[in-house]
């Protein structure tokens, strides 16, 4: 079982395929070590229920903001358990249609806010590198339990770093698609303009081919175009390609093991015959702020329908407002009602152009600065996270330093485009302590997955990053 649970999904099809393990044998394997989940990754898992549907794919572990017919869906809130949707969301039932079968829904910051998972109604998810850490968020269930040996791969949502930072704490591969590339029909809504599914991995080729899995038009999602095809990475150098570092990050609040990986990765990139320069995003820096105005703005519309009225909690009163009440006190967490707060004050009258409208602006002029840097560069390069995972608890008390998680990953979910975030090696925590993993994103022009992931796949052969946390299952 141990040799099963080594393997990537690539190389367990192609096992599969060759006759040399059966699907069956894979799926009972991943199952059981779900069931094992030391790290509260998992909510619900294929175990509970006797789920095992046949399989041709390794079963994947979804987070759990995805709608799924019959299972308990709760998006890390205490306001929607024990919810059992009616329909599945298209990117599961793709999945399934393939021949991967649902592991199990992963633990999630609640309705995917936050860069810690200590906000979920569940209790936070523990990073597999070190139990007193955090694994990322929001989508730090799904990156724990593939970092942790727990599943194969997985599906995670990213509106403003949420596959990539956890991606990164967890030492693992996490994909941010172009906006568009996947179906978000099915999926709970937290900033709609920014919400995209994509994969959580070990490694660069399991990515690409989930990816080429969850892809595809769906006429339930206006917003669905797909991707014109995913190619398998095959890349063995990096010649003439361009990479560019923007000059208009700054880089003042990343700790020194983030920026030694970050400069040795350049490095690399360099000795695989990659160019790497500068290329100016003026307008960048202010991504953090505009995205804590229009994601907070859109969630506190999205989060309306929360009311006790048709699914999940419910808590009576005597009077229909002071059940409305009741039931969102009871039922969303503090950064819950802190986002619908500021996103229904920036909406208000007298506010909505002083700071939804000008938000929408610096969007735009950053979503300008990178097809500015595309015309010259393939590729723009910088650390995932400021940081390596942070202890449990340390950053709860200061949200603006927590949201500052997200200050490299913010801008392409501003600008729609595709990002990666592949480990880069190990580095100790300002102030010392065990080495932990570093991120390395590199972002491309809309629909560039494809050269994405063979760029990564080059990078990452080079870097050569296999190692496994300690007390990993398998």
């Amino acid at each position: 079982m141990t040799d099963l649970l080594d393997l990537t999904a690539a190389r367990a099809r192609a096992g599969i395929e060759a006759g040399d393990v059966s699907a069956e044998e894979c799926l009972r394997a991943w199952v059981e070590a779900a069931t094992g989940d030391e790290l509260n990754a998992f909510l619900w898992n294929a175990a509970d229920n006797g789920h095992g549907a046949a399989a041709s794919h390794l079963p994947v572990a979804v987070k759990d903001i995805f709608c799924t017919e019959g299972v308990p869906t709760t998006a890390g809130s205490r306001i929607l358990e024990g919810y059992r949707p009616p329909y599945t969301a298209t990117a599961v039932r793709n999945l399934t249609a393939a021949g991967a079968p649902l592991l199990g829904k992963t633990n999630m910051d609640e309705f995917a806010m936050g860069s810690s998972n200590e906000n979920s109604g569940f209790g936070p998810v523990l990073n597999p590198w070190d139990r007193e850490r955090v694994p990322g968020g929001s989508s730090g269930g799904s990156a724990a339990a593939v970092a942790g040996g727990l599943a194969p791969w997985a599906i995670g949502t990213d509106t403003g770093g949420s596959i990539r930072q956890p991606a990164s704490l967890c030492g693992i591969v996490g994909l941010k698609p172009t906006y568009g590339a996947v179906s978000r029909y099915g999926m709970i809504a937290f900033a709609s303009s920014l919400d995209q599914c994509g994969p959580l991995t070990r490694d660069v080729t399991d990515a690409a081919l989930l990816l080429s899995l969850l892809e595809g038009r769906d006429p339930c999602d206006s917003t669905s175009v797909g991707v014109d095809g995913v190619r398998m990475p095959s890349r063995e150098d990096l010649g003439g390609l361009r990479f560019a570092v923007p000059s208009g990050l700054a880089m003042d609040g990343v700790e020194a093991g983030v920026k030694a990986s970050f400069e040795a990765t350049l490095a690399t990139i360099e000795e695989l015959g990659g160019q790497v320069g500068e290329a100016p995003l003026p307008s960048a820096e202010h991504g953090i702020s505009a995205y804590y105005v229009i994601a907070p703005a859109e969630a506190s519309a999205n989060l309306a329908r929360y009311d006790g009225v048709r699914f999940g909690l419910r808590e009576d009163a005597p009077q229909l407002d002071g059940m409305y009440e009741r039931t969102r006190a009871a039922g969303f967490g503090a950064e819950v009602k802190r986002r619908i707060m500021l996103g229904t004050y920036a909406l208000s009258s007298g506010y909505y152009e002083a700071y939804y409208g000008r938000a929408q602006r610096v969007r735009t002029k950053i979503a300008d600065d990178f097809r500015a840097a595309f015309e010259d560069f393939d590729f723009v390069v910088t650390p995932t996270s400021p940081s390596v995972a942070f202890r449990l608890g340390e950053k709860l008390a200061d949200p603006l330093s927590m949201y500052l998680n997200d200050y490299f990953t913010v801008p392409m979910s501003l600008a729609g485009i595709p990002a990666i975030s592949i480990p880069a090696g190990l580095a100790e925590p300002d102030g010392g302590g065990p080495e932990l993993p570093v991120g390395f994103q590199i972002a491309g022009p809309a629909f560039s997955e494809s050269t994405i992931l063979d760029a990564a796949f080059a990078l990452e052969r080079a870097i050569g990053f296999d190692a496994r946390p300690q007390g990993a299952a398998g």
